[in-house]
């Protein structure tokens, strides 16, 4: 057999993000809980990346955001975008697929951290004109993103289910 048949896969852990151009890759990401992961994807140039998100504000933690701005949506999302277009990607082309922002835990009104990571992240991307092609949000299950460059294909897992974005 010719190639590679499995995708060189590439774990973006919490926190962190990647971007290929590796028609092979896989990039994916686990425990997306109240964390979100962004995938984005050039279909014309095959170029896609995918972060991790923690919590929606830097100045939440702004010594945590000097040593890691991956983490929030604020500092982490548009340096993402920023490194995706380096790459080569263009922004009227890109396809952008959201998941996780679950409440995992009854922790009352004043966390509710999924649902503002989403908030800040939806205002963040329509301020930029960034729009968002599909989504797997809310809920209260720890979930799976993977993104296969090759396709641009999105799919999210959690314990009960598979779906494609």
């Amino acid at each position: 057999m010719y190639g590679d048949p499995l995708p060189h896969r590439q774990t973006v852990r919490i926190a962190d993000m990647a971007i290929s151009s590796d028609p092979r890759a896989e990039l994916i990401t686990h425990a997306l809980g109240s964390c979100i992961g962004v995938s984005a994807y050039d279909p014309v140039r095959q170029i896609g990346g995918l972060i991790h998100i923690m919590l929606p504000l830097s100045k939440l933690s702004p010594d945590k955001a000097r040593n890691n701005p991956l983490k929030f949506v604020d500092t982490g999302v548009p340096l993402f975008f920023k490194e995706l277009f380096k790459a080569g990607a263009q922004r009227d082309k890109l396809e952008i697929k959201l998941a996780g922002g679950a409440m995992l835990i009854d922790s009352g009104e004043h966390f509710k951290i999924g649902e503002r990571n989403y908030t800040i992240l939806r205002k963040l991307l329509w301020k930029n004109d960034l729009l968002i092609a599909a989504e797997d949000i809310g809920g209260s299950t720890s979930r799976t993103m993977s993104l296969f460059i090759e396709s641009g294909r999105v799919v999210v897992q959690s314990q009960t289910r598979k779906i494609e974005l």
